[in-house]
C-alpha cells in the first residue's frame, strides 16, 4: 500500500477510539448551595471572606481560612452515590468531612440565622451549575442544642422537610417547596443534593429561628440576621474560588456548565435555555457528542467503502 494511502487509512481508523470516547463522555459537574434558608457558608461569604462581620464566621476563618467561602459553592463528595452518613462522621456533616470547611462544623449557639415559621415554606437552592438530581432537606429534632456538634442522630431522618427531583432553575436558583414542623428557638436545617447523573452530591447547613431566636437547648442570646450573598457578590469573588462558578474558578474544561440565567437577563437560547428550564438536562450535551462521534464513524466507513471498491477495481483490472 501506497504511503499516502497507508497515512489516510491510519488517521480513519484512528478516530474510532475517539468517537467511542466522546460516546462516553462524562457531563459537566454541578455546584450550589442553599440560598433560603441561606447556609452558613453562603452567609459567611456574604459577610466578606477577608472580613466578616459576625462573631460565628470570623470564627469559621480563623478554623479553616478564607478560600473555603470563596468555595462555597463547592461543599461536595465526588463519588457520594448516596452514602452520606457512611462518608460523613458526626460532628463533620456541614463539611461533609472537608478539611477545608471544617470552620463550619463550629459547635456555637450564635450563627446568624434565618427567621421561620412552621408551615409551608419556598426554599432557594443557589446554584452555579445546574444539574438533575434530588434535593432532601432535614431538620433538626426537638430539643436540638446547636451548642453541640452536629450529628446524624440530631436530624429528623425520617421526615424530612422538603424533597424534590429535577425542580425547575430559573433566575439562578432551584426553587421547591416544602412544609416546616413545629418547633421553637434555634435548630439548624441540612440540605443534600444528589445528582442522577453521577454519584457527586452537595450539601449545606442552614441555620434557623422559630419564634424569636431563643435556643431550644438553653441558650438565650439572639442570633444575628442571615442575609445570602448578592449576585454582584458572587460574581465578583469567582476569581479566588477553585470551584467551577460561571465558567470561573477551576478552569477545568471538564467541570464548565452553562451559569443559569439571572432575573431580568435574557435566556440563552437552545441548549442553554433547555440546561436552564429543565434542570440540568444533559442530552444537548450527548447530542453533540454523539453527532461528533457518528461524523467520526462516518468518515472511516466512507474510507473503507472506497478502500474496498479500489481494491475490487484493482483485482477486475488484472
Amino acid at each position: 500500500m501506497p504511503a499516502r494511502r497507508q497515512a489516510v487509512a491510519v488517521a480513519a481508523l484512528g478516530t474510532l477510539p475517539l468517537a467511542l470516547t466522546a460516546l462516553t463522555a462524562a457531563p459537566a459537574a454541578a455546584h450550589g448551595s442553599m440560598g433560603d434558608p441561606v447556609s452558613r457558608v453562603s452567609q459567611c461569604y456574604a459577610e466578606g471572606p477577608e472580613s466578616p462581620k459576625s462573631a460565628a464566621c470570623k470564627a469559621a476563618v480563623a478554623a479553616g481560612g478564607t478560600q473555603a467561602l470563596y468555595d462555597w459553592n463547592g461543599i461536595r463528595i465526588g463519588d457520594a452515590g448516596g452514602r452520606h452518613r457512611q462518608l460523613i462522621p458526626d460532628g463533620k456533616l456541614c463539611s461533609a468531612n472537608n478539611a477545608e470547611f471544617k470552620g463550619l462544623d463550629l459547635a456555637r449557639d450564635d450563627w446568624p440565622a434565618t427567621s421561620v415559621r412552621s408551615g409551608s415554606h419556598t426554599f432557594k437552592y443557589r446554584v452555579t451549575a445546574p444539574h438533575k438530581g434530588t434535593f432532601k432537606v432535614y431538620i433538626t429534632k426537638p430539643g436540638h442544642n446547636p451548642a453541640k456538634p452536629l450529628a446524624w442522630g440530631d436530624l429528623d431522618l425520617e421526615n424530612p422537610v422538603a424533597t424534590a427531583t429535577d425542580p425547575a432553575a430559573t433566575g439562578g436558583f432551584y426553587t421547591f417547596s416544602g412544609s416546616l414542623p413545629e418547633r421553637s428557638g434555634k435548630h439548624l436545617l441540612y440540605a443534600v443534593w444528589q445528582r442522577s447523573d453521577s454519584p457527586e452530591a452537595f450539601y449545606s447547613c442552614s441555620d434557623v429561628t422559630f419564634g424569636g431566636g431563643a435556643s431550644a437547648g438553653g441558650g438565650t442570646a439572639p442570633a444575628p440576621t442571615a442575609s445570602a450573598p448578592t449576585r454582584k457578590q458572587i460574581e465578583d469573588g469567582t476569581d479566588k474560588s477553585t470551584i467551577e462558578n460561571h465558567g470561573h474558578g477551576d478552569h477545568d474544561a471538564r467541570t464548565s456548565a452553562e451559569p443559569v440565567a439571572a432575573p431580568n437577563e435574557p435566556k440563552a437560547a437552545g441548549a442553554t435555555a433547555n440546561l436552564a428550564e429543565t434542570g440540568g438536562d444533559s442530552s444537548t450535551t450527548y447530542v453533540a457528542i454523539g453527532g461528533a462521534a457518528a461524523l467520526a464513524l462516518g468518515s472511516s466507513a466512507l474510507f473503507l467503502s472506497a478502500r474496498r471498491r479500489t481494491v475490487s477495481g484493482g483485482r477486475q483490472g488484472r
